[in-house]
């Protein structure tokens, strides 16, 4: 039979401690009782010779003790002899006798393993429920009748009862400490029936022997030592296979992530599965910039502990000796050392140094080994060896591609971070918008450098970054990031209450950089300029910040010595913008902007409820300029309220005159943070609702998360006039912001829109699908609707139909359409079958 000890199920990480396994082991123990005496009652005489049952006792004993591994292809699966001896005990002995015997063998087994008392009471228990059933299975069939084919089927019958019912108590208790699907992982994960069916057949011939002449029990005990013999040389030949291929293994993943930071990750979990241990540590001590390293893998633990369960005392040994040392009943040791590890309850370790050509770097260590054997022995110290060897050479390795990465980031003059660093800083920073804060970015530009190097030579100019990295990193607040970003020019970031902080800051540093510099007899008055860019006012991303300082710092040398904070009338300066200005100006005034739909259909039963209003423009210069550029520059230009009039109207336009089936057709404009600003905009959109006779309730304003929750109240009062007005209102991009569903409820918004970047990820990350749960689970108790953006693929259709979101919109459906190419797609998907007065048609199944 297959391996079913409990204690071999391993998963991934214990989510219950071991004494939950009582939930399972009462139940069998109580059917256990209740089935042999049933089986006691009504068997005439349920005891037997006991001599014969001592022998079949201390047979399936033999049987039960070795792990039989074979491979077959690529699959390796262990095996047991159990039901051999079943088979003759079924046949020669009482029910209820061998039900006693099995019992009795499983406990003189698991004993050996040395099992806590929760999982050696759940084995035996598991046995002892296993057989009874089996002995009712056997009761319950016609009796056996010589060795002919119906007693093959009643014992075949028999023992598949018994090793299936094993299997599900297996299952059942690792359910209850581990989830449902560990436990159904050891129910697929078994060997196949065939072992099963080998293993009988073999028992029914031995039983058919034997039957014949009970001489033949010593042919089948030579056959037996014969076949012990081989398969120990296969054994010895497997144990070296099975080392050989976790040593390529381990080194094949250890060359996949010696560059990234998962590497120790992979070298503890892979060095305690090869070495079949408990715990396996890798201990660095501090060196350099270096800060010590103590991390174990546990076999219950997914992730790493910062504790070792050995003491100090023999890393430190490892480490002065410079060789490997042993401990433990097999491996013998040092006995003071051996004392040390009695106290910490473990039982073998073997500590390896790793060196880094003559010098001793760490130690690598594993402790407790868990296989069949128990013990670790004098066999597995090269192996180990060997592995630490390999474990040596991928840490100098990381550590190599870690100082090679710390160049990359960092300039070597100042050994400041590089623009390089900063840039991936910024990109961080900004991603975590805090309430009543800001993301301040500070460029600060040397002046006069070029003619100190002129002058004075460039050694001279490098003393003058030098000193002015060094104030900068001495003045600079300790929650600064400062960095050099190439030639004259110096960066600083960090988080700040306003922009005005930002002024008064970049100020104070500048003075501190304007004290005298003294060089040996030369005193140098250096200056700089300084320009000041902030998040979220001056841009989104690290790329538009450092633009935008730039310029800001551009502006400040035209004043010596100034600062200068950034504007937009500083960028209109650049060419494109200037045009781009100036062009979408002439696009309003001709018409030549184009609104595109995209519909919003409901996931349940897929029908259209609404469209989003989208404004496209084609530059006949630049081809398409995407949304977020023009939007930007009616922003700073001016011309917000009038792109934003344009896609009203023509959304508006299309409602009114949309009459397919019969149903109104609702849309969705979006709004920039900006819009709620205006006093005047809920009035308009009155004006807009009665100038086009489209019903409040058809027309929703989509403002984006940052815009509705940015930590004040000043978009409340618009809101709340744009709800009394009937408009619905929905929170755009909800998730990429740093607001909670908490902060919705004093919002007067009728509806949630989940950020398509969740969405999108939702079938491949957990996280996402998380969010997206949490988002739709919470929104719908406050009585808010959900739109689930960028729906792209069926199964992430089917997952947000699993969680109860209502409607989606993606291009699984449809991509922004112009309104002529709406009411094709809408005519081609439309089901007839599906129009009837009063309900919106279904679509069709989206191809």
């Amino acid at each position: 039979m297959a391996d079913r000890r409990s204690s071999s199920a391993g998963a991934a990480s214990s989510r219950r401690p071991v004494e939950h396994a009582w939930l399972v082991t009462g139940p069998l123990a109580l059917v256990a009782v209740v089935f042999s005496t049933a089986i006691g009652l009504v068997t005439p005489h349920p005891f037997g010779e006991w001599g014969l049952a001592g022998i079949l006792l201390a047979v399936m004993v033999v049987a039960g003790l070795p792990m039989l591994n074979f491979v077959i292809g690529r699959q390796s699966f262990g095996v047991r002899l159990t039901e051999i001896p079943l088979v003759l005990a079924f046949y020669f002995l009482p029910p209820l006798m061998v039900v006693l015997a099995y019992t009795l063998a499983t406990l003189v087994t698991h004993l050996r393993y040395r099992f806590g008392f929760a999982k050696l009471a759940f084995n035996v228990a598991n046995a002892c429920a296993a057989a009874s059933l089996a002995a009712l299975v056997l009761l319950a069939l016609p009796p056996i009748r010589g060795v002919g084919p119906g007693t093959w089927g009643v014992l075949f019958a028999s023992v598949s009862t018994l090793s299936l019912a094993t299997l599900v108590g297996v299952a059942g208790v690792i359910t209850v400490m581990h989830g449902w699907q560990a436990g159904t992982g050891v129910l697929r994960n078994v060997p196949p029936l065939l072992t099963l069916a080998i293993n009988v057949v073999v028992g029914l011939v031995v039983l058919i022997a034997l039957r014949t002449t009970w001489w033949s029990a010593v042919l089948i005990a030579a056959l037996a030592a014969a076949a012990a013999l081989v398969y120990r040389s296969y054994a010895q030949f497997f144990r070296q296979h099975r080392t050989l291929g976790g040593m390529y293994d381990l080194t094949k993943a250890m060359t996949a992530e010696g560059q990234s930071g998962n590497l120790v990750d992979v070298l503890l979990g892979r060095i305690r599965a090869l070495m079949q241990a408990e715990y396996a540590t890798l201990w660095l001590p501090a060196q350099g910039r270096h800060p010590e390293v103590m991390l174990t893998a546990r076999v219950d633990d997914s992730g790493l502990l910062d504790v070792a369960p050995t003491p100090e005392v023999i890393r430190e040994e490892t480490r002065r000796q410079q060789r490997s040392l042993a401990l433990g009943v097999r491996l013998g040791g040092d006995e003071e050392l051996r004392a040390s590890l009695r106290t910490t309850g473990v039982k073998d370790v073997i500590a390896v140094p790793l060196r880094s050509g003559q010098a001793v770097i760490g130690t690598l260590e594993v402790a407790n080994r868990l296989s069949d054997v128990g013990h670790f022995t004098d066999s597995d110290i090269p192996i180990f060896e060997t592995v630490a060897a390999h474990a040596a050479v991928a840490l100098e390795n990381s550590r190599l591609v870690d100082r090679l990465r710390h160049d990359a980031y960092h300039d070597t003059l100042t050994k400041l971070p590089n623009r390089r660093r900063i840039t991936g800083a910024l990109d961080e920073a900004v991603k975590i918008r805090a309430p009543g804060e800001v993301v301040a970015v500070l460029l600060f530009d040397v002046d006069g450098l070029r003619q100190v190097n002129e002058s004075l030579g460039h050694a001279a100019g490098d003393k003058v970054l030098v000193e002015v990295a060094e104030r900068l990193r001495a003045c600079a607040p300790s929650s600064a990031l400062v960095g050099r970003a190439g030639g004259d020019e110096f960066l600083v970031t960090l988080r700040l209450e306003n922009a005005e902080a930002a002024l008064e800051l970049a100020a104070q540093l500048r003075e501190q950089i304007r004290d005298e510099m003294v060089f040996d007899a030369l005193t140098l008055d250096v200056d700089t300029a300084v320009g000041v860019a902030v998040h979220p006012d001056h841009g989104s991303d690290a790329a538009s910040l450092l633009q935008r300082v730039d310029l800001a710092a551009t502006a400040a040398k035209s004043v010596p010595g100034s600062v200068q904070l950034f504007n937009p009338a500083l960028e209109s300066r650049s060419l494109r913008r200037l045009g781009l200005a100036g062009d979408l100006r002439r696009a309003l005034d001709e018409g030549a902007l184009e609104v595109y739909f995209q519909p919003k259909v409901t996931l349940r039963d897929r029908r259209l409820v609404g469209v989003e209003c989208l404004a496209r423009w084609e530059h006949p210069t630049h081809g398409t300029v995407s949304p977020e550029d023009f939007v930007a520059v009616a922003e700073h230009t001016g011309q917000l309220g009038r792109l934003t009039e344009v896609v009203l109207r023509e959304g508006l336009r299309r409602s009114r005159d949309w009459n397919h089936t019969g149903q109104p057709l609702a849309v969705a404009v979006n709004l920039a943070a900006r819009t709620l600003t205006d006093q005047h905009f809920p009035d308009r959109v009155g004006e807009l609702l009665t100038e086009y006779g489209v019903p409040p309730q058809r027309l929703t304003l989509e403002i984006r998360e940052s815009g509705v929750l940015d930590g004040t109240d000043r978009p409340i009062p618009t809101l709340r006039r744009l709800r009394d007005l009937g408009v619905r209102l929905s929170v755009d991009d909800f998730g990429t912001g740093d607001s909670s569903l908490a902060h919705l409820r004093r919002l007067p918004v009728h509806e949630v829109k989940v950020d398509r970047s969740f969405v999108q990820g939702m079938a491949t990350d957990p996280g996402d699908l998380a969010i997206v749960n949490a988002v739709v689970t919470l929104s719908q108790q406050f009585g808010l609707a959900v739109v689930a953006e960028g729906v792209e693929s069926e199964l992430t259709l089917e997952l947000l139909q699993d969680i109860g979101c209502e409607i989606g919109q993606g291009f699984l459906f449809s991509r922004p359409l112009p309104y002529e190419r709406l009411e094709a797609w809408f005519g081609a998907q439309v089901d007839p079958e599906t129009i009837s007065a009063g309900e919106s048609p279904r679509l069709r199944v989206v191809p």
